[in-house]
């Protein structure tokens, strides 16, 4: 087992790290350090930059952007993006429909597709889950008939994020309503947003912001020829399309950050006599933190040095799982930690004027620590979302420990 970089690799952390420092922009950065919303052309413009570079989809097939490298410098790009932090490539795009379109698509669909999606010139977001049909994804109710050239669509999906954004969505869809099994008779189909009979309905969420959506569709006509794959597969891309995102899912770089941002904050706090960060029972509390994310990037790089020795790149590996959770959860215990630290200084207050104008909110305290709470209250859904934490002890049970 290697846990070291190479020369060659550590080089290459000094590269990116420079070019984040060279090329983010300061607004950005400082945006997302304090927990704001960035908003849609940032991200758009920043992957633009990676793009360029080369950087935007490193693990997709060479004649489509990517590039010939080991999971340990995807992995590294990544945990810098994240530790800096930068926005990352658009998942929806980079590592989702990307590699599915790249794996099944069509050479039609290839061209048409791949460049305008790495370059989000076309931004995507996710049909997948719906009311009813969350965790048990297999038991989706839209519906795709065939007529002639066209599909007709027919359903909703919920919690579809970003679909304020998306000029085009990927749909799971049953296409054969008496398969046997409920895993069968599902497609993978590639809808214009534009389509008539598409309404977006937004979903506020407990901390107040637009993040997901509802999508419906009504009589939705779509030309078979967005057909990804063969009709009825749909769930063996769908399956392909969750574990093929594996580097980053424990999200290391982003605890670190966010650890260090809370010591920052906890050496201008005021506990007794002295600042927070020297105030003991404080120091327990950020030191498990601290020790569970050393013990989990170290898992994480025992996994990608695996995939180093054995050149299954990309191969999904039920490891992961341990991952998704204990990464979850740290990444929730930062957030509890930050909200320690700001305490009442992270509630807001209202100004003049009507309540539901948001523009009137106005901190008590300094003006990042009003973000913390929000941001607390939206990383609840990160044990639920990627597959839930309980979904995740399932794997590990029956692939890990032969249940």
């Amino acid at each position: 087992m290697e846990l070291s970089f190479s020369p060659e690799e550590s080089a290459f952390r000094d590269e990116v790290r420079q070019f984040i420092h060279d090329h983010l922009p300061h607004d950005v950065q400082k945006n997302m350090i304090e927990g704001r919303e960035i908003g849609k052309q940032a991200i758009v413009d920043w992957q633009r930059k990676l793009n360029a570079k080369g950087w935007a989809v490193p693990h997709w097939p060479q004649a489509w952007g990517g590039k010939d490298w080991s999971p340990v410098m995807e992995y590294i790009l990544l945990e810098e993006l994240q530790a800096a932090p930068a926005p990352q490539p658009l998942p929806f795009n980079v590592s989702m429909v990307g590699p599915v379109i790249a794996t099944f698509g069509s050479d039609a669909q290839k061209q048409k597709f791949l460049p305008a999606t790495a370059n989000i010139d076309i931004w995507w977001c996710q049909g997948f889950s719906e009311p009813g049909a969350g965790s048990d994804l297999a038991g989706l109710k839209t519906t795709a008939r065939r007529e002639g050239d066209f599909y007709i669509i027919n359903g909703q999906k919920t919690w579809t994020t970003l679909a304020q954004y998306a000029d085009w969505i990927f749909v799971l869809a049953r296409t054969n309503p008496q398969a046997a099994k409920k895993q069968e008779g599902i497609s993978f189909i590639l809808v214009d947003m534009k389509t008539p009979g598409i309404t977006v309905r937004p979903i506020q969420l407990i901390d107040g912001g637009h993040e997901v959506n509802e999508v419906w569709f009504d009589e939705v006509k779509v030309p078979a020829e967005n057909l990804v794959g063969e009709e009825n597969k749909g769930w063996d891309y769908a399956k392909f399309l969750l574990g093929n995102e594996r580097t980053g899912i424990a999200r290391v770089g982003a605890s670190k950050q966010r650890l260090r941002r809370v010591r920052e904050l906890a050496a201008l706090e005021r506990a007794g006599d002295g600042a927070l960060i020297e105030a003991p029972w404080f120091r327990e509390k950020l030191a498990e933190v601290d020790v569970d994310l050393k013990a989990l990037e170290i898992t994480q790089l025992r996994i990608l040095s695996d995939a180093r020795k054995s050149g299954k790149h990309g191969v999904p590996d039920p490891r992961s799982s341990i991952l998704k959770i204990k990464g979850s959860e740290i990444q929730q215990a930062t957030t509890e930690l930050l909200m320690e630290v700001v305490g009442p200084l992270a509630m807001p207050f209202q100004g003049s004027g009507e309540p539901e104008d948001a523009s009137n909110e106005m901190a008590i305290g300094p003006e990042d620590a009003a973000y913390a709470a929000p941001t607390y209250f939206n990383w609840r859904k990160i044990s639920i979302y990627g597959g839930s934490n309980e979904i995740q002890r399932n794997i590990i049970a029956k692939a890990i420990l032969g249940f």
